[in-house]
């Protein structure tokens, strides 16, 4: 049973819950959820996951982490009524954290393993990002916010990574370069206008 993991008992456990089921036989859908849950409960315990609280609570925290320090990001976006804004930018920033965090709980993690749960991480945002760009009317508008957006997933994986010091940097910068800068972008681009 030690070599057994969820992904392989899963599928088979599904079946036969609803082979059970559909046949009416000794196993009904509850009790092949129950089993299911019973075996994969087994496999968390001889895996060494069984309630691990000092690691659980280690886990919320930098998530948590990652979400107030992406915050201010979103509320500087959402006060002008952006694509993307005061929820968006948090739960990028959580679940980048989130999805690096569960990379490390994963047996036999190794640096070529970061590497790709980065690559996925980063192309994954930049998708999300790319929907905040619209081109209407010959500009281009929504390209510093896609930009924050792949920002906020850095600082998530900065968190989840234990670099404290990289993750508030990118967040105190970002929020700043928001914050102080759009109004000069602003001037600039009517200004622009006015000339044309």
């Amino acid at each position: 049973m030690d070599e057994l993991l969820l992904p392989t008992i899963l599928p088979y456990f599904i079946k036969k819950a609803y082979d059970g089921f559909m046949t009416g036989g000794e196993m009904d859908l509850l009790e092949g959820g129950m089993s299911l849950l019973e075996q994969g409960w087994t496999v968390l315990i001889q895996r060494g996951h069984a309630w691990d609280w000092p690691h659980i609570a280690a886990n919320i925290l930098h998530i948590v982490l990652a979400y107030a320090l992406a915050f201010p990001i979103g509320w500087e976006r959402g006060k002008n009524y952006n694509i993307a804004g005061l929820r968006t930018f948090p739960i990028v920033a959580m679940a980048s954290c989130g999805y690096a965090l569960a990379a490390n709980d994963l047996p036999d993690f190794s640096s070529d393993a970061v590497s790709r749960v980065i690559q996925g991480l980063v192309a994954g945002i930049g998708f999300i990002g790319g929907g905040a760009i619209v081109k209407e009317a010959g500009t281009v508008q929504g390209v510093a916010t896609a930009a924050s957006i792949w920002n906020t997933g850095a600082i998530g994986i900065a968190v989840a990574y234990g670099n404290l010091d990289i993750a508030v940097t990118l967040a105190v910068v970002n929020f700043l370069t928001l914050w102080c800068l759009t109004p000069i972008s602003e001037k600039f681009r009517q200004s622009s206008d006015n000339h044309d």
